[in-house]
């Protein structure tokens, strides 16, 4: 504790008669903030704040005049002590986070993970849908590392600097130019060329690697709170379980794997194309023989790589600080040292030997299309064994979200490398036809990207037409709900429209559905076309009808634009986001939602955040109620409801029942329970809502994220309160002579019912609980 130590109540000491009486016992609201990040002046409505514990990540605020609150309880009789915890520097910090856009794909992946159908008693069918997805992840790191692989090994060393024409246009290529091109250095021969091209993707490799291991320190290296949950509660929800948000031992193992994956496909990459000269008639048995060996070595350490990402997943039901420091260090080695016999074995003298043409990418390429495909439909088929076991018509996709998210993260690394060859190749070949570029294969799947966009449009006119229904029945409904008001036609639509607008959430298990099942069609015809035919979509139509042939030609065409624009918006968003702290933010909205979860799949995505928040808040927690005895509201809005939930899970039973949590804006069960039934779904939640003392949640027909969680119990007649009225008057009133905005997802304290929730939570917390013993509970006593 860092400032302000003598206001931490956590350090406070108990009088020596006990427990404060129960009158006296003091109450604490602990704010959790949502998407997009707040400060503590905003939470806390004053200026002057105080952190009281934390960090300049993440961190407990007060206001100034509340931070020796707890000495003096009977100034806060009939009101709670406001406390926020601001975590919004997690996601949105520096500049150095605009570098996550490049972990896209693997932050996608990541969250297929973690959308598994709820599993009754279908252990190995879980352990089946957790290891493809972690292959599924690692083809992406191979295609990536492939990536740049063909932009520095084949477009530039292979073919621009054997190309007189193309070395002509770019004389920095000059030195790698043989004779025949205007050079004949020592770097002019193909092997040393390849050799020396290999810097790019091992220095990408190598960044993966660092972005990997640094974020691990800064962000997932805290320790949760020590407990021992109960073995009925843990295996109704893994969100209980000591182990579960604590994942160092599984990160440092699959990035291991992954860093070596990598670097074995440069080794490859440089290492076949040497061996393939090689082998030619005529060519040296001795080359040739270290030839077989390096590809053998290759094959055998690349499959102890995909053993060791098979062999085991996460450790969830006991904290795990065991480290493999053997495998940790020793793969990654392994794989560095077969890349440097790669490159001697490369740069050894052929002088008779010339690059033509292009390296066989097609092959490369298409084998990890092929893996990809077949991977996500052996998913599809485990995700829908498991979904029929516990069906739930609220699941997403009907239990097809985590094939249908892996899918577009198979996608996203084809617009990423596809994009990045079609650039370069394009900038390269400046003149024209100096190089052949790309491998045809990126050409195709490039080409199919026009007719998904058709498919999508079409979704989206029907999504159209029934959203203009729905608009109608809203200016018809609104009215209604304010009567007596004078008409306002502008007025009514305003409103209609943003509670039709905020309906579109729920449409978006449909349009992954149809995108991702599009796009896996799009990408077996593309995969066909580049096998049937070594050409691009438009010269292998020739020939063919004129419509046919002018249809593939424009969807080449097209298709190569738009993947390359796909592409140079990576980079322009990144480039923004490192020079624009509102775009960083902006971004940091997408790492709020997409980096919740632990990187169970991938170590490459960016760090998972609720790691640092959550052992944040529950030692918060614990801590304050074992040094008071009070009562607690746990207050969060969006995505700090999730953290908040989380956090009530990781909580000691006997502590969580002196809880009560208070959600508003809350997606728990609108995105959460149905893209993740099985760690917020209907059992899990209902499971909190008995266990915390009370639960209220708040919501509004304008929210596009928040709704109703749809639990029930002894809470008052259910956990949702009606819907709130939004805006709070239609027209001018006494109360508001100003008109009314329309509030949507955010400011829900401004409506009277947040007030009147909190009052009522309050009111039905049991104060006089006795301080737990800690023989009990196994844990030290904090409390002083």
């Amino acid at each position: 504790m860092e400032r302000a130590t003598a206001g931490q109540p956590a350090h406070a000491k108990e009088p020596a008669s006990g427990t404060p009486a129960p009158a006296e016992r003091i109450a604490l609201e602990l704010l959790v903030h949502g998407v997009g990040g707040a400060t503590p002046q905003e939470m806390l409505d004053d200026p002057r704040t105080v952190r009281i514990s934390g960090d300049g990540t993440a961190a407990v605020h007060r206001r100034a005049d509340d931070v020796t609150a707890e000495s003096r309880p009977e100034d806060y009789r009939g009101r709670p002590v406001p406390e926020a915890y601001v975590w919004s520097n997690l996601t949105s910090g520096n500049g150095s986070r605009a570098l996550w856009l490049l972990l896209l794909p693997f932050m996608v992946v990541n969250l297929a993970h973690w959308m598994r159908p709820t599993a009754r008693r279908m252990k190995r069918a879980v352990r089946a849908y957790g290891l493809l997805v972690r292959l599924v992840a690692l083809t992406l790191t191979v295609l990536l590392v492939a990536a740049a692989c063909e932009i520095a090994v084949d477009l530039v060393a292979w073919q621009c600097a054997g190309t007189r024409a193309c070395v002509a246009d770019h004389s920095w290529l000059g030195f790698l130019a043989p004779e025949a091109a205007g050079g004949g250095g020592w770097w002019s021969q193909p092997g040393r060329r390849l050799a020396l091209a290999a810097a790019l993707p091992v220095a990408l490799t190598g960044l993966l690697w660092y972005l990997s291991h640094r974020t691990w320190s800064a962000y997932e290296s805290q320790q949760p709170l020590p407990h021992q949950p109960d073995p009925e509660e843990a295996a109704r929800n893994a969100l209980g379980r000591p182990g579960f948000w604590y994942g160092r031992r599984l990160v440092a193992r699959l990035r291991a794997a992954h860093t070596a994956a990598g670097l074995l496909t440069v080794a490859a990459a440089v290492g076949a194309s040497a061996a393939r000269y090689d082998r030619r008639p005529g060519g040296s048995a001795l080359l040739d023989v270290l030839g077989w060996a390096l590809l053998a070595a290759l094959a055998g350490c690349g499959a102890f790589v995909v053993w060791v990402v098979c062999r085991r997943g996460r450790s969830e039901h006991r904290l795990d600080q065991r480290l493999d420091r053997t495998l940790v260090r020793c793969l990654p080695l392994a794989a560095l040292a077969l890349l440097v016999l790669a490159v001697l074995y490369a740069g050894w003298s052929r002088p008779d030997w010339a690059s033509t043409g292009r390296l066989p990418g097609n092959a490369t390429f298409g084998g990890i299309a092929l893996v990809q495909g077949a991977l996500v439909l052996a998913l599809a088929a485990v995700a829908t064994a498991l979904h029929r076991r516990a069906p739930d018509t609220r699941t997403a996709v009907r239990g097809l979200g985590g094939p249908a998210v892996a899918m577009l993260a198979c996608a996203l690394g084809g617009v990423m490398s596809g994009g990045g060859s079609q650039r370069v190749a394009d900038w390269l070949d400046g003149r024209g036809g100096t190089i052949e570029g790309p491998p045809a294969l990126l050409t195709w799947q490039a080409s199919v990207i026009p007719p998904l966009l058709v498919v999508v449009a079409v979704l989206c006119a029907g999504l159209a037409v029934s959203t203009a229904r729905q608009l109608r029945v809203e200016l018809a409904r609104v009215p209604r709900e304010y009567p007596g008001e004078r008409p306002d036609t502008a007025r009514t639509r305003r409103i209609a429209a943003k509670r039709v607008s905020a309906t579109l959430t729920d449409r978006v298990p449909l349009i992954v559905g149809v995108t991702s099942a599009t796009t896996l069609l799009l990408g077996a015809a593309a995969l066909v076309g580049a096998w049937a035919s070594d050409e691009v979509p438009g010269e292998a139509a020739e020939g063919a009808p004129g419509f046919v042939e002018g249809t593939a030609q424009t969807a080449q065409a097209l298709g190569s634009w738009l993947i390359g624009f796909g592409f140079i918006l990576f980079v322009t968003w990144g480039r923004r986001a490192y020079r624009d702290a509102s775009a960083r933010r902006t971004i940091g909205i997408l790492w709020d939602v997409g980096t919740f979860w632990p990187r169970a799949a991938h170590p490459f995505a960016p760090p998972c955040y609720a790691e640092r928040a959550v052992p944040d808040l529950t030692w918060r927690m614990h801590t304050w109620t074992r040094a008071t005895g009070g009562r607690l509201v746990l207050s969060g809005h969006s995505q700090g409801s999730v953290l908040a939930a989380a956090a009530a899970w990781q909580l000691l039973p006997s502590v969580r029942k002196r809880v009560a949590l208070l959600t508003y804006g809350s997606p728990l069960e609108r995105l959460y329970g149905r893209w993740f039934p099985a760690h917020f779904g209907p059992a899990a939640l209902s499971s909190l809502h008995r266990e915390v003392d009370c639960w209220r949640n708040l919501h509004r027909a304008t929210d596009p994220i928040g709704g109703p969680v749809r639990l029930h119990g002894d809470c008052g007649p259910q956990v949702d309160r009606a819907a709130l009225r939004d805006p709070l008057a239609y027209g001018r009133t006494a109360e508001h002579p100003l008109p009314a905005p329309l509030l949507g997802h955010g400011d829900y304290q401004a409506d009277p019912a947040f007030a009147e929730e909190r009052t009522r939570l309050l009111g039905r917390l049991r104060p006089a609980v006795p301080r737990p013993a800690p023989a009990q509970e196994g844990l030290p006593d904090t409390a002083g």
